[in-house]
């Protein structure tokens, strides 16, 4: 992962929306025929792909900020009722137009600091009819830009409704939601809160499963706050991703190491947190997995739309070296939402998504934290920095 090729002087060639050739200018000019010539001044790199975000929500959870800052943690306040369950109060009672509103205005946000490729999961619904109604807003979404990748996420939580029958809701997934999800056509993947007090290994396991059999990719939110065997389970099951992994055991690492499946880590998650707790991203790459990182955007413990900002913290948090973190947010974030072969790389053959950063040197991407040096964003050729767009987060 800290193999990245730096072409000084360097253009990209771009045909049909991909990429034709890529090199120094001179030689890419000899191919270009009477092709638009677009200047630019700074450092070109591969869009950005973020591989874990929860962008479809209603209210922001500034009451539980504050229970945090006054000392309350994570599990504390979501049994007083805040955390994913006052999301999921909240999402329940807007309508479609306003959820797709919010969301599209938090997509252009993300646009504007490089992302061209986003996961965006459901999840705030736990209910059939408003978690099919989530991914409907954003398979209205998919085109972009940024492009979307949608991902079903009905085991976020068990609802209040559900807390003292929690198989029912397991049932509930596997019998009603999942076959309608499938229905629908809009998902690309299946996600599971892995978690101790949320769901366990085996009804992961089983939902899991049971996505796999309605055509479905597999995501896993694995070893969080605390260890299951999550990261095992991942790559038991093949999954494209485990995602957290602030509490993977030895046995996790080894068998992400031995497995196709990517290990996305969020630092933004556990920084808001204010957890000490950090993935151990450099012995999951001395050991020979796959790392990115992503935002996991979400109101609720990561509420951060940059992954310039997640490359700074996987450089300063994770030990990350600069170019393991450029590829994090490139390469490695296109393998874990299934499109390695199409994104991430400025390569022939890839789509031409591009982000142009005011920077003399590469470096700088993960050096000047908290500020965006975006200058320019190209999804499959075309020009689409949301220069001067409005971002409002909330109604």
């Amino acid at each position: 992962m800290a193999d990245l090729e730096v072409i000084d002087g360097g253009a990209v060639l771009v045909r049909d929306g991909l990429v034709e050739a890529v090199g120094r200018y001179r030689e890419v000019k000899d191919q270009a025929d009477d092709a638009e010539v677009i200047e630019i001044d700074g450092v070109l790199f591969p869009g950005f792909v973020d591989a874990h975000t929860h962008a479809v929500f209603g209210m922001a959870r500034l009451d539980d900020y504050e229970r945090r800052a006054r000392g309350m943690d994570y599990k504390a306040i979501a049994a007083e009722g805040g955390g994913i369950l006052s999301s999921v109060r909240d999402q329940r009672s807007r309508s479609a137009d306003e959820l797709r509103d919010l969301t599209s205005r938090r997509l252009h946000h993300l646009l504007a600091h490089g992302t061209t490729t986003v996961e965006v999961k459901s999840g705030y619904g736990l209910d059939t009819a408003t978690e099919l109604g989530a991914l409907a807003v954003i398979g209205s979404l998919t085109a972009g830009p940024p492009a979307v990748v949608p991902t079903f996420l009905g085991a976020h939580e068990v609802p209040l409704e559900y807390r003292s029958r929690r198989e029912d809701y397991v049932r509930l997934v596997i019998d009603e939601m999942l076959p309608a999800v499938a229905e629908q056509g809009i998902a690309r993947f299946c996600d599971v809160f892995c978690e101790p007090g949320v769901f366990t290994p085996g009804e992961s396991r089983r939902i899991l499963e049971a996505a796999r059999g309605h055509g479905l990719g597999l995501k896993l939110h694995a070893d969080e706050l605390d260890g299951s065997g999550g990261a095992e389970l991942a790559a038991a099951l093949d999954a494209v991703s485990a995602d957290h992994l602030a509490r993977i055991s030895e046995e996790g690492i080894t068998a992400l190491a031995g497995s196709g499946t990517v290990a996305v880590l969020l630092p933004g998650t556990m920084l808001f947190l204010g957890r000490a707790d950090r993935a151990p991203a450099r012995a999951l790459i001395d050991r020979g997995a796959a790392v990115a990182l992503a935002t996991d955007f979400n109101p609720g413990s990561s509420p951060a739309a940059s992954l310039p900002l997640m490359a700074t913290l996987g450089v300063s948090q994770l030990r990350m070296v600069p170019a393991e973190a450029v590829l994090a947010i490139t390469a490695n974030g296109a393998a874990a939402v299934g499109e390695a072969g199409t994104r991430g790389q400025i390569a022939p053959g890839f789509r031409a998504d591009l982000a142009l950063l005011a920077v003399r040197d590469w470096r700088e991407l993960v050096y000047w934290y908290g500020s965006n040096l975006v200058a320019g964003v190209w999804i499959a050729g075309a020009a689409c920095h949301p220069a001067g767009a409005t971002i409002n987060f909330l109604v």
